[in-house]
């Protein structure tokens, strides 16, 4: 990746900084379905009680967003990544001590929510989205591959351990992990905040030229404010569509691992399966990410993958076999692996770069704290209900189909736009 035939624009480091922080952070969060049932059966929770730590987790998670959101336009990210690192490995170990359900809650949900806020995606791919303009799919994209890559390893790692050893094992090493990982990578490799501060120009297409900005014919192009964007039919859109489609991802992702178990189905190879989707979701992010720097407008690429989730979602509701659990992993991975791509870069290709970080945390907001939080525990209420998750699924597929064509009416950006 050497850039003018030099050196290495400093860009690909934040990339792979990003890469493995946020492969860590998810990592851990998408292994929870792994401990669901066996704190259900220990404590004699039931599903919808033990999913509302995730939920909460999810909420506080995007909350937290908005402020770090705000903080990544102003700070270099790697104080709020090692913050975040702490905090998520506190509340991790925190949560072996556990004996009541408003314990977990503040445990994982409150501490472990408010510390992966600060090491998730509005921090690590706005920092990326920062360095880049025409590379900018091909940056968020590999830099969201470590999601997948966190996935497909800790999960099945923390299926062996918990089966094994015991779940409070598997919350003592993802805790090691976090800390370990969040505070060294972030101390090296986010330090920095934008490429002009430091004489760059985004892609590394040399040195910065000094100025606020490119000038367009009939004036001076204007960077929207905050409040603009929020209020934007555009943004509505966004945070419909990938609140949405995040609401069903993390329904599946927290409960396909007691659905298996319920369908008879092995325990490693149902824990197998999250990682299964962690897998595809590399193939998916590389290839969105390749795809949106291509097509006319990235909205048809986000329509692709949440054709892809409802296609894998379909599947889930009618696994009996393992072979069925995988299929389905492969296709619904593929699919959200657009998710984390085509999010950032639609909000950038709108609105621009200048608010990435403000107006991504917000989206982040509406899309994993409120969407990502109600997914699990309406998904364990229905199944308390009903007994069964049939009814769950059927729910997820419907929002999905809406998803799926609302993005279609998303506007594309002002021709004034600042990129």
């Amino acid at each position: 990746m050497a850039e003018c035939g030099r050196r290495i624009y400093w860009g690909w480091y934040v990339v792979l900084g990003a890469f493995l922080i946020m492969g860590i952070n998810y990592g851990m969060r998408y292994s929870f379905g792994i401990f669901l049932k066996p704190m259900a059966e220990e404590y004699q929770w039931s599903r919808s009680a033990v999913s509302g730590g995730i939920s909460i987790l999810n909420l506080i998670y995007g909350i937290g967003g908005i402020f770090t959101g705000l903080l990544i336009d102003r700070i270099a990210p790697r104080w709020l990544i090692t913050v975040g690192a702490i905090l998520t490995a506190t509340g991790l170990l925190l949560t072996t001590l556990v004996r009541e359900s408003w314990h977990f809650y503040i445990t994982y949900g409150l501490i472990c929510g408010t510390g992966a806020g600060c090491f998730g995606v509005v921090v690590c791919n706005s920092s990326v989205g920062k360095w880049f303009i025409r590379k900018r799919g091909l940056a968020i994209g590999i830099a969201s591959i470590g999601v997948g890559v966190g996935t497909m390893t800790m999960t099945p790692l923390a299926g062996y351990i918990v089966k094994v050893y015991g779940w409070q094992t598997g919350f003592v090493l993802m805790a090691v992990s976090v800390v370990t990982v969040g505070v060294l990578l972030s101390q090296i490799l986010m330090g920095r905040t934008r490429p002009e501060d430091y004489g760059l120009k985004p892609d590394g297409d040399g040195e910065a030229v000094p100025g606020n900005g490119p000038a367009v014919a009939g004036g001076p192009r204007m960077a929207p404010s905050l409040r603009s964007v929020l209020v934007d039919s555009r943004f509505f859109i966004l945070a419909v569509c990938y609140g949405l489609a995040v609401m069903v991802e993390m329904a599946a992702i927290v409960h396909q691992v007691p659905h298996a178990l319920d369908r008879n189905i092995d325990k490693v190879a149902a824990a197998s399966s999250v990682g299964m989707i962690g897998m595809a979701s590399i193939g998916g992010r590389f290839f969105f990410g390749w795809l949106a720097d291509r097509v006319r407008d990235a909205k048809y690429a986000s329509m692709l993958g949440f054709l892809m989730m409802v296609a894998g979602m379909l599947l889930l509701s009618r696994a009996t076999s393992a072979t069925m659990l995988f299929v389905y992993a492969i296709l619904f991975g593929f699919g959200y692996g657009s998710i984390s791509i085509l999010m950032p870069f639609l909000l950038a290709d709108r609105f621009g770069r200048n608010l990435l970080g403000s107006a991504y945390g917000w989206l982040t907001f509406f899309v994993t704290g409120i969407g990502g939080g109600i997914g699990p525990i309406i998904t364990g209420y229905l199944y308390d209900l009903w007994g069964t998750y049939d009814p769950a699924w059927l729910m997820n597929l419907a929002v999905l189909v809406v998803s799926t064509f609302l993005i279609l009416a998303l506007r594309p950006r002002r021709a004034d736009a600042v990129l």
